[in-house]
This record gives structure tokens, sequence and C-alpha cells, in this order.
């Protein structure tokens, strides 16, 4: 028998998340971001889940590939663009289009031969401060990339820091709009926390909204069901359901006395008699080991906590007050409970000091995954 662990896609979530999402601007097209192999989910497993949005984006050139083999005949877009030159050639073959950021981009284009022009996206870089153009380039890079008979149109975009803060695109949004206002083309701003936080269709009340002009919508960890702004606003506050569940099963029980400890260091000591499950689940998995007594999970769908520290292969949980708990009982590390329950990752996330997006990168591979899909 395999050892009882186990990663569920919930494709439906998928599906609520991608309509829930074009709710909030229902004006502009969707890129389902996938990179990162779709955040830990896998893109083949995804796929299926993601067909109501408008166009993928992503990173590497094999993910493209992969998405059009898999199917996908709609637009693709390679958000840090191409790398050296011979990759345009993949994007002239497959249809891809792709973000333009530095002067050495425009130059590969330029030195491009195609008889198909490309469809790229001119990155401004307004207070990140990684990829993009400063604003006092961009229209003479505007300029050039327009004149390139291998570029067929130009699309305008910038990436907001502080888009979970209530203000966080105030700035940002003054300079790309001032700097924009006169170039033509479709522009996309808004990531998952500028379309929740700072569209007005948002149902969150926030200190300041904005008219963000998004032709295209970019949503990454929204669309994965966890809080691009947590703990200001949960999951569930933002009407998103989460498209992973990370679940294993107990496989040892002991029995506490006061003063025993739990794992390794010591670092938990019973307080009282109590009654442990010991979880097929370990850093080795992808839970991180950094947290603390007292992370939160649902054990037969009902709350309880970790105790102890994370080892390599297991972890302990908390079995006092469930009685009707034990071998075999299913401990939900974070997603859903077959009882509905939901444990976010969020939260799982704020207790080793990070965020939901590493634990999803982070499910290592020898972890079983399964795809569940309602629609089957």
């Amino acid at each position: 028998m395999p050892r009882p662990i186990l990663a569920t896609i919930h494709l439906e979530s998928f599906r609520h998340n991608i309509k829930r999402l074009k709710q909030s601007n229902p004006q502009s097209n969707l890129w389902a971001v996938v990179k990162a192999n779709a955040y830990g989910h896998g893109i083949e497993r995804v796929f299926k889940g993601i067909q109501a949005a408008d166009g993928i984006a992503l990173l590497d050139l094999e993910e493209a590939i992969k998405v059009r083999q898999l199917g996908w005949r709609g637009p693709i877009l390679l958000l840090e663009g191409v790398f050296e030159a011979r990759d345009l050639e993949m994007c002239s073959r497959y249809h891809l289009w792709h973000t333009v950021h530095c002067d050495e981009q425009i130059d590969m284009l330029a030195a491009h031969k195609t008889h198909e022009g490309h469809r790229v996206f001119l990155k401004m870089n307004t207070g990140m401060n990684r990829l993009g153009f400063a604003p006092h380039s961009y229209q003479s890079a505007w300029t050039r990339l327009n004149a390139l008979p291998q570029v067929d149109e130009i699309s305008l975009m910038t990436h907001f820091s502080d888009g979970d803060t209530a203000n966080g695109i105030i700035h940002p949004m003054e300079i790309f709009d001032k700097v924009t206002q006169d170039l033509p083309g479709e522009r996309t701003v808004c990531n998952s926390a500028a379309t929740l936080l700072h569209l007005p269709s948002s149902n969150i009340p926030v200190n300041k909204q904005l008219q963000t002009s998004s032709d295209w919508i970019r949503p990454g960890i929204a669309m994965y069901g966890a809080s691009p702004d947590y703990p200001q606003h949960t999951a569930q506050d933002w009407g998103l359901e989460p498209t992973m569940t990370l679940s294993a099963k107990i496989i040892g029980i002991q029995n506490l006395s006061a003063g025993d400890s739990v794992g390794y260091g010591s670092s938990f000591t019973a307080q009282h008699d109590m009654r442990v499950g010991i979880v097929a689940c370990g850093y080795a998995d992808g839970y991180p080991r950094i947290c603390p007594t007292g992370t939160p999970v649902l054990i037969d769908g009902h709350s309880s906590r970790t105790i102890g520290r994370v080892s390599m292969d297991m972890l302990c949980v908390d079995l006092s007050h469930l009685k009707s708990s034990g071998m075999g009982s299913v401990v939900t590390l974070w997603g859903k409970a077959t009882n509905g329950a939901i444990i976010s990752i969020d939260e799982v996330a704020a207790k080793a000091q990070t965020l939901g997006y590493e634990l999803m990168c982070s499910v290592t591979q020898r972890v079983p995954f399964v795809i569940e899909d309602l629609d089957l």
C-alpha cells in the first residue's frame, strides 16, 4: 500500500475562481497565470480547469509548448519575454506573445527574420525595479518597436509592487497613465491584488478604488484560491475556493501523560494527559518545518492543531478532543476536507512566516497527485 499522503487538485475550484475574477472586471480579458508549473499544481493537471480563461501566461518556452500540445489555441504570453535570439523562432512557430522589458530584447527583434509580425507587451517599471523600461525611456522604446517590421502589435503593461495595499497602486498608475496616454494598444496592469482590491466592482470596501484600465487582468495566486492580501482579507472574503488539498492519514497513536514531550528537541511538553496522532506528512513532502505548535489542521473535518516539531516524514496532531478520530483518520493540512470544511493555505503559510505561493510550489515529487473534476 502506498504511503497515505495525497495532493488533490480541484478543477471545479479553478472554474469557480476564474468566474469570480472575471466578475471583478467583466470588461477585461483574463490571463490564467500558470508559471512555476501552475504554482506547483502541474500544468497538465489544471489544464481542463482553466479553459474559461482568455489567455495563458507563463515564463518558460517548454511550458508554453506543453500548453500548445495540450490543445490550447488561444493566446500565450511569455511574461519575461525571450532570453536569447533563437527563442523568437519558437515564438513564431508556436504563435507566442512575449514581453519586452529591455533594449537587448528589442535588438533581438530587430535582427530576427520572420514573415509574421510578433505581438509584444512593452513593460514599464513603475516602482517594482525588477524588469521594465523606466518611465522616461518608455516612449522611445515604444517608438523603436513600432518601427520594426518584425512587430505587428504593441500592448502596454506594468506590474505593481504594492497592489495588496489600499493605496498601493495610486502612484504607479499615475505614472503609467501619464506616460501611455497618447500611445495606442491594449493595457494589462492588474495582478490578483489589483483586480480584487482596486476595481470598482470589488465587493470588499477599501480605502480607495480606482478605475484601473486593464484590457487584460493577470490573476495569479487568486486563481489558485488564496488571498493576495491575507490577513486583511481571507480567500473566503474574496469568494475564492482552494484548488489544492494536501491531506494525509494518521499512522500511529501516542498517549501522553503530563510532562511527556513530543518530537525532536522535546519542543512540546504536555501539561496534562493527551492523545496524539502521528501523521504521514513532513518537510520532505513540502510541509514547512518551521510551522510551530498550534498550526491549524483538520482531522476528519474537525479543527485541531499540530504539536511539536515537524520532522522529515511525520508530524504530530492533537487528538485529545476528538474521541472518534484515530488510526486511519484523514488529516487535512490545507484545502478542503470531505465534510466541506476548509483550512486556508494562507493560515498555514502565516504560521510558517511565508506565503501560500511558496507552499503550493513546495509540494515534493514523492507526494502523489490526483485530479478531482466534478464535471465528470
